[in-house]
């Protein structure tokens, strides 16, 4: 007992000094975690008003969370003397190793981030999307999900997604169908004009606004090539096209005016 006493008599200045680093470094993890938990809930609050997905959520969550711990505990670490240098390298190596084997699945998860905080669609929009065209079901952290008009379930990776264009079709409230109608050159052209518009204003799905374009657009080979472009709502797009297409094709033949085929004229010379 009288040994210890000696002991720790001797060695005061450095028992307190340890002991005033070790409650150093407690005092450091403890506020680390007290941060990590304030920034995540700060930043969740800010995904969540973004609406972005649950999962995500999460995930990034998860990730600054450790990161702001494990920097708090290398500095506990450092502060009772421990060579935090060696640590950071094994941290880095095993980091870099896990990069390179996970890629691609890197690549998908930081498209789909980038995906959800963008949001280029949501679910229940029709895109053109990583050359798959679809709507949208489900976006998650590797995939976007999509199913196509014949009820094909498709799951597209995120970084394919985000490498190439994408069209949304839903985003806006109306969209304009283009028509190209092709009619003899022997036609009556004021009048076939007249046949078109009479077809189009018929049908009460076209909008009145921006107006409704007709014009002769091209000289082709066989025909005379008329652009018909009426305003639809998104939603009466794929009928309104339909119907505009029959009902043209019957106004056309009611009035006289034909749709010619493809033709060459020979000329045969005789020696």
């Amino acid at each position: 007992m009288d040994q210890i006493t000696q002991w720790v008599t001797e060695n005061r200045d450095l028992i307190i000094s340890y002991t005033v680093s070790f409650i150093v470094a407690i005092v450091i993890i403890i506020v680390g975690l007290i941060v990590a938990n304030n920034v995540v809930r700060l930043m969740s609050r800010a995904m969540h008003r973004k609406e972005m997905d649950g999962a995500v959520i999460s995930f990034l969550s998860a990730i600054v969370k450790a990161v702001i711990f494990i920097a708090a505990l290398l500095m506990a670490l450092s502060q009772v003397g421990v060579q935090t240098t060696s640590f950071i390298a094994i941290l880095g190596a095993a980091g870099l190793a896990i990069a390179l084997s996970l890629q691609s699945s890197l690549a998908n998860m930081a498209s789909g981030v980038l995906i959800i905080i963008f949001r280029p669609f949501r679910a229940g929009e029709y895109v053109d999307a990583g050359g798959v065209s679809g709507t949208i079901q489900e976006v998650n952290i590797f995939q976007t999900i999509m199913k196509t008009p014949d009820n094909k379930v498709v799951f597209v990776p995120n970084a394919q997604i985000t490498s190439k264009p994408t069209i949304n079709y839903s985003r806006e409230d109306t969209r304009r169908i283009d028509l190209v109608i092709g009619v003899s050159y022997s036609a009556d052209l004021l009048k076939t004009k007249e046949v078109l518009m009479e077809v189009v204003q018929a049908d009460s799905r076209v909008l009145p606004e921006p107006g409704i374009n007709i014009q002769v657009n091209e000289l082709a080979d066989s025909s005379v090539n008329f652009i018909v472009r009426p305003w639809v709502a998104v939603n009466d797009y794929w009928p309104t096209r339909w119907d505009l297409l029959r009902e043209i094709k019957l106004a056309l033949d009611k009035n006289g005016i034909s749709i010619p085929f493809p033709q060459r004229d020979v000329h045969v010379y005789k020696q």
